[in-house]
């Protein structure tokens, strides 16, 4: 059974954990190492996951393992959850994968950010109502990788189905520019993980998408209750022991001029590290160099030492 829209809002306000998608050296999914992952983190006390998400690599999945990859997630997972899935390509396509979403019994569907070369902020609005004209399911749009107004901001929390935004732009002015014009009925939500938790919850965001936290997510789970409880000194040590890892995913790796382009293997190889799962990556991804992995290791256990000392 669906979560309510007052549950949905109220799970967006606490740590969102993306489920990865194992792939095995074959480039098959490993559907039960998802389940597992999922199972494991509901247990450490997360209570939101991304599926099919962008760090699910959602482009590198067929629209058949985007339902695959979110039926495992549901059925591993107990009721109490919210479970967001990623929805995107053009407007058919979506509205399909909505439907197909809807009969699994997902709690709300995460719009993800417009991959066409070239977009118009009323022609995305326009999008954004297409979709919801085929659900009454929830919708959390994904702002990322290209720069809308204010005024795009503040739109978008109208328009029916919005319950939230997942703001990923490293801008807090422009964040705090859009809390305010928007509604007030629509859950902000910081895209860009644990480091800018502290200055987005300033600007109204009310949870955070997971980044060491998909892996080690008690830091995560300490961290908001840290700014809950407003103990900024608290937060700002936890926001700057998850720094080094995540500076790291923000690198090119080897061969490469691209930034970012190791985040999503940097995260697979901290679950397995944590003793979860995480498996290979398809392109245009590519696995982690050995010297890449090395840095990875070294500071997963520096990330270690440092939860010990801080989280009893």
């Amino acid at each position: 059974m669906q979560l309510s829209v007052d549950v949905v809002k109220e799970r967006l306000r606490g740590v969102a954990a993306g489920l990865l998608t194992p792939f095995n050296e074959s480039g098959a999914i490993e559907y039960w190492k998802i389940e597992e992952n999922a199972q494991s983190l509901y247990d450490s006390g997360i209570r939101s996951f991304l599926a099919a998400a962008n760090i699910s690599e959602y482009h590198s999945l067929t629209t058949s393992e985007r339902v695959a990859v979110t039926k495992a997630s549901v059925s591993a997972l107990p009721s109490d959850v919210c479970i967001l899935a990623g929805v995107g390509g053009c407007t058919k396509d979506a509205q399909e994968l909505i439907r197909d979403y809807d009969r699994l019994g997902v709690d709300a569907h995460m719009i993800m950010p417009p991959d066409h070369t070239y977009i118009h902020e009323q022609g995305l609005l326009d999008y954004f109502d297409g979709l919801a004209s085929v659900t009454d399911s929830p919708f959390v749009p994904y702002i990322r990788a290209f720069d809308p107004s204010v005024d795009f901001l503040s739109d978008l929390t109208y328009i029916e189905n919005v319950v939230g935004i997942k703001y990923a732009i490293k801008d807090p002015v422009k964040l705090g520019s859009a809390v305010t014009a928007g509604s007030n009925d629509v859950v902000w939500v910081d895209g860009l993980a644990e480091p800018y938790a502290i200055s987005f919850w300033g600007e109204g965001v009310e949870g955070f998408s997971a980044g060491v936290s998909n892996f080690r997510p008690e830091v995560g789970l300490e961290l908001y209750d840290a700014l809950v409880a407003e103990d900024w000194k608290r937060a700002r040590e936890l926001r700057d022991i998850c720094l080094p890892y995540q500076n790291f995913r923000d690198q090119t790796g080897q061969d490469n001029t691209i930034d970012g382009a190791i985040s999503v293997p940097a995260v697979k190889k901290g679950l397995e590290l944590a003793g979860l799962h995480g498996g290979e990556v398809r392109e245009p991804i590519r696995s982690l160099s050995s010297e890449d992995e090395a840095e990875a290791e070294e500071l997963y256990w520096q990330l270690d030492d440092d939860i010990n000392r801080l989280i009893e």
